[in-house]
Parts: structure tokens; sequence; C-alpha cells
């Protein structure tokens, strides 16, 4: 297999970074020149002894802004485990260097919007759940690995990456496109990994599982649904459920992403804004792209839609359903599933429904796993891909109990389950309850609340600059040096600034009336019913015009916003 080094310093001078390989017998040197951006790779002779110098955990990539390239390194790491004798690293920590030595050529706005990018490029690397192998191919699952050539296993892991799943792509491109320079840099990837030792009837395995984030079509809740043009659905996930034991392995994989065709949730100031499904576009295209590629990736398609089906989020589940059976294809399965009618007032055990419903098809498809001797003995022939409106709490619920289901027969398997003995009796929920009782505590109703009341701030007020931030890292919006003024220029109405005053002012004065009373209680009546008008009419004004006021992405295309 092609090798990566594992081991760095950065040793740096106003003329070129000097990214020294530290493994033992390298001798190799990635020379970046500071001022025409060129790289090269050079010999350790050449590093001159008067750079600054500190030990890196591996390099990030580049990224043009106002100011010029940056490079971005790893500075701390954090082992998560092994998988198969190989170390899984967790990237802690981040640094943002810039080429040039000084911005003073720069003028005061470019300076502004320079510190707004760079800003945003932390917002992205601050996110937690950043992972990388430097001799291993975390992007893709067991199976698809199993099933490469020998060729394949001979390309560096750059060119070999799952590309949906390597998220600093777009700051390597530079690297990826001088083969040469392969061993410095290595795919990272975004989402979750957890590696447990667990013990069974005496027999000690490893579990564990890995969440793979799409970087196609990613972003925030709202400001991101649906699928692109070429068939990738908003915050798209594989997730793989790894057993080891005795040199065996086992493997579960399933999929989640946003109901696949053109539909939009903009915020608006509204709690909950009315998903709106787009008119004027041919949904079967992306619709099919989108399938298609599904079941060539992983074969038959169960679809779970565990969405309402009443109210505001009835005509998305028609619509799913509509499409499914349009595309008449018998690898494709549509089963919905109203999660909150279902298991409404606590009835977590009406789940057995749905998981009874599929059990024979979750029977069909399977897992992979392969013998203690290296031997392929099952493959898994399908993937159910899971969905609630944000991909998220309901999805999750539904993921846990059919990777329960499957893990129980691998143990059973390999074996270290008697059979028909059941691994777990609880249900796996989300929400802050006591599960021996079934009610939910006063301290949980606090927690959900704040929670309720923290997403409904960041989807209204921080959401838009944290799209703008993915757009950026994942080059979905590039920086042009020459532009006098970036987006992030946006002239907002006069009522952007004007009413919130006017409704502020409005009930600060209902507030002074109530505290200060007037000679007469109808003079302060008068006054609390004038000010309370001049109050609730601004809100109302403000309510109706929601979008203006919500903190909107700035860089996105008009494509990624509707």
């Amino acid at each position: 297999m092609y090798c990566i080094y594992n081991f760095f310093i950065q040793h740096a001078t106003p003329e070129k970074f000097y990214i020294e390989a530290c493994d033992d017998g390298a001798n190799d040197v990635l020379v970046i020149d500071r001022v025409s951006t060129e790289m090269t790779l050079s010999g350790i002779k050449d590093i001159p002894p008067s750079g600054v110098t500190r030990p890196i955990c591996g390099i990030m990539g580049t990224i043009r802004l106002v100011a010029g390239m940056y490079l971005i390194v790893i500075t701390r790491k954090r082992k998560v485990g092994d998988l198969f004798g190989h170390t899984v690293w967790k990237a802690l920590e981040f640094d943002v260097i810039s080429y040039k030595k000084t911005i003073l050529h720069l003028t005061d706005i470019q300076m502004q919007d320079n510190k707004t990018f760079l800003s945003m490029i932390n917002n992205v690397l601050n996110t937690d759940g950043f992972y990388f192998c430097t001799d291993y191919d975390l992007s893709h699952t067991q199976q698809r690995l199993s099933n490469t050539s020998p060729d394949f296993q001979e390309m560096s892991l750059l060119e070999r990456a799952d590309q949906r799943f390597m998220w600093n792509g777009n700051l390597l491109r530079e690297i990826i496109a001088q083969p040469e320079l392969h061993k410095f840099a290595f795919p990272v990837i975004h989402g979750f990994i957890v590696m447990k030792p667990c013990c069974i009837n005496g027999k000690v395995f490893e579990w564990i599982l890995i969440s793979r984030r799409s970087c196609f079509r990613a972003g925030v809740r709202y400001y991101v649904r649906g699928i692109d043009s070429e068939g990738h659905a908003a915050n798209f996930v594989e997730t793989e459920q790894i057993v080891q034991y005795n040199n065996s392995q086992a493997s579960f994989v399933q999929t989640r992403g946003s109901m696949p065709f053109f539909w939009s949730q903009r915020p608006n100031l509204r709690y909950k804004p009315k998903p709106q499904i787009s008119n004027d576009t041919n949904h079967m295209d992306g619709f099919k792209r989108h399938f298609e590629s599904q079941v060539l990736i992983y074969g038959k398609q169960v679809i779970l839609n565990l969405v309402n089906q009443k109210g505001s989020e009835l005509p998305l589940e028609q619509a799913f359903a509509k499409m499914v059976n349009g595309m008449e294809n018998g690898l494709i399965k549509y089963i919905a599933f109203d999660f909150h009618k279902e298991c409404s007032k606590m009835r977590w055990h009406r789940l057995q429904i749905l998981v009874d419903a599929v059990s024979d098809m979750q029977e069909e498809f399977g897992y992979f796993m392969v013998s203690s001797d290296g031997k392929v003995t099952s493959e898994q022939s399908g993937t159910f891909r899971s969905n609630c409106m944000d991909c998220l709490d309901r999805t999750n619920v539904i993921q846990s109990l059919l990777a329960r289901r499957s893990l129980q027969s691998q143990l059973q398997t390999m074996p270290m389950l008697v059979l028909n003995t059941q691994l777990c009796a609880s249900t796996v929920v989300t929400f802050t309850f006591d599960l021996r009782t079934g009610k939910r505590t006063h301290w949980g109703l606090v927690m959900d609340g704040w929670n309720s009341m923290i997403r409904y701030y960041k989807n209204n007020f921080s959401d838009g600059f944290r799209q703008d931030s993915i757009d950026l890292f994942l080059g979905n919006y590039t920086v042009d040096e020459t532009e006098s003024l970036t987006p992030l220029h946006v002239q907002k109405d006069y009522k952007f600034l004007l009413l919130p005053v006017i409704m502020v002012v409005a009930f600060s004065m209902c507030i002074i009336c109530l505290l200060m009373a007037g000679d007469t209680w109808t003079e302060t009546l008068a006054y609390l019913l004038f000010w309370g008008m001049a109050s609730a009419l601004t809100a109302a004004v403000i309510v109706v015009n929601g979008r203006e006021f919500v903190d909107a992405p700035k860089l996105v295309q008009k494509e990624k916003m509707d």
C-alpha cells in the first residue's frame, strides 16, 4: 500500500514554508513558496537553519482569501483507537497561517472582509468531528474496500478516497494535482467515530461506529434542504457499525439524508417555518440521479420516511411517495411511518411495529462479514435510508434500533450470544425522560426547553454565518482577490434597523408607564394602549417580513438557497 508520512516538523522563513517528514528513514521536505505559492519536493539539506520550527500533526490544506493564500495545519490530535491495527486520530486544533508577511497592502474594507473570512474558516475548524488515519482509508466501508482491485490498493489515500466524505478535498486540490506530494497529506472525514471494547459472556470484542458526513450539499438544517441538480441530498450521512472479534469482523451500513427532491424551509422568525415544495422544477431528474447512485453504491434501498402524515409535513410525505411510485424501480421500497403519531404519549414500544415490518428485509440485506481466516462469508445487499425533517432525533432512534438488531445477529454468528438471546430489552430514545418509568422529568423538560431556545436562536440569528462558513470551506464559494466588494456587503433595507428599534422603544415605554403611573388610571391606560399597540404592530410587521430579519447566508448561490 502507498505509504503516507505520520510525523512532521514545520519550518517557516519569510520566503518559504518547509514541511519536513520525520518518519524513520524519511528525507523528504515539502517546500511551499510564500510568494509564488508553488509547491515542490526537496530534501532535508535545503532547510535553512534560521527558520521558526515547530511540530505539526499534518496538513489540512490551503485556501485563498482576500489577503492571499493561507496554509491550514493540524496542531493537536487525540488517538481514538485502533481499527484493524491502524491508528485513528481525531484532529483537535488547527492553525491558519498566511503566506503574506503583512496585510498592510489591503484597504480597510478588504482587511475587514479578510478577517470575516478567517473567522468563517475557524468556525468550521472548531466544529467537533474531524478524523483521519495516515495508513488506512476511513472514507470507505469495509465491504467497499473488500471489493477493490490490487491497483486500487496501490493508490495513495488522496486518489482512492470517496470524494463524498473527504472534507479537505477542496483544500488539498493543489497537492492532489502533484502525485509526488501525496505522501504529505491525507483525507480528513467529518462526522463521528467511537471505538469501545465490550464484553459478553466473558468474550471481549471491539464495537466501532463510524458516521461519515457528505461534503456534497452540506449545511445547516434550514438553509440546505432537499437535493441539488446532481442528485446530492442535503446532510447525507453514511453510518457503519463494525464488530471485531478474534480477527473476524462484521459491518452493517445505514444511510440518512434529506428528502431527495426540491424543497426548502427558510427561517423567517417563526419557531417552525413552513416547508415549501418547488413548483417550477423537474423533481424527477434529480430524484432519479440520487437513487440510481444509491442503488449503485449500496444495492437495494428501503426508504424509511418518519415525517408527520398531517400538517405542514404531509405534502412532503405525499410528494416523496408519489416520486418513488413514479420511478417504478423494484430495487426501491418506500415505507412511511408517522413517528410522532405512533409514539405519542410515551408509547415508545410502538417503534417495534416498524422494526417488525422491515425485519424480513433486514434479514435479506444481511451484513458484511469476514471470518477469522480472512474469508468473506457474507455481504450486505441493501441499505435502509432513513429520514425525518432534519435527519436527527427521529432518524437516530430508528437507526439505533436497526443497528441493535443487526448487532445481535452478528454476535450470534461469531458466536458470542446464544441463539434467540436478546441483546438488550430497553428501547433507545433520544428525548430526556426517565427510561425506568417512561415519564418526563422536570429537569428533562427544562433542558428540552433550553435546547429549543438555543436551536431557535441559531436557526434565525447565526446559521447564515455558519452556512457561509461551510460553503467557503468546501469551495462552494471562492474568494476573488480582485473584487473590490465581496458578497459580504449586502445592503439591508431600512426596516432591518428601524423597526426593531421602534419595537424596543415602544415596549420600554409600556414598562415605564406601568412603573410610573399617571395622575389618573385613564391616562395610564391610554399611554399603555398607545405604546402597546405600537409595540404589537411593529412586532407584527417584523414577523410578516421575517426573512429580512434573520441571519441569511451571503455567499451561497441562488440554487442553494431556494
